[in-house]
């Protein structure tokens, strides 16, 4: 099964539209929680929507929730499992660190990130990781946003009539 595939520019700009959400939910400086999150406002942009619990002891991630759009990146539902039970080690360890970095500087994470590792080497994630403290200061999830961008491997340029 191949994800569907997104323009870069139309990718960018979901990624600015969620961006702007969650910044317009901070308030004097304080991280917005989960709490602070109405679905019914990222109504478009929830199948590919995901929320990450923090276990801050061990810096480990759980996907507490991942929108259907996720099942066809990864082949199967992801919700309730870790990094290591979704991903290969070195995905995971690519993952762990994005992670830790939006968790320690409570700053967004973006970036691209290939799929080669799910045999889709002309696939690729742009992916968005928010910080989320229900305590306004302490990251305690991470809302995630991530679409599939790339040229499918069998596209000729040849349409039909």
């Amino acid at each position: 099964m191949v994800a569907q595939l997104s323009l870069p520019s139309t990718a960018a700009r979901a990624h600015q539209e969620i961006f702007s959400y969650w910044a317009s939910l901070r308030r004097e400086g304080m991280l917005p929680g989960r709490g602070d999150i109405c679905p019914s406002q990222l109504k478009r942009l929830l199948p590919t929507v995901s929320l990450i619990d923090v276990d801050r002891e061990s810096l480990d991630y759980r996907l507490r929730l991942a929108g259907t759009g996720l099942y066809p990146v990864y082949g199967r539902e992801i919700t309730g499992r870790t990094l290591r039970e979704v991903y290969s080690r070195e995905a995971a360890d690519y993952w762990r660190a994005e992670l830790n970095a939006v968790v320690k500087e409570r700053r967004p994470g973006v970036g691209c990130h290939s799929l080669a590792w799910r045999g889709q080497p002309h696939a690729a994630l742009m992916w968005m990781r928010l910080p989320l403290a229900g305590n306004g200061r302490d990251v305690d999830m991470i809302l995630g946003y991530d679409a599939v961008v790339g040229v499918a491997a069998d596209v000729t340029g040849i349409r039909a009539a």
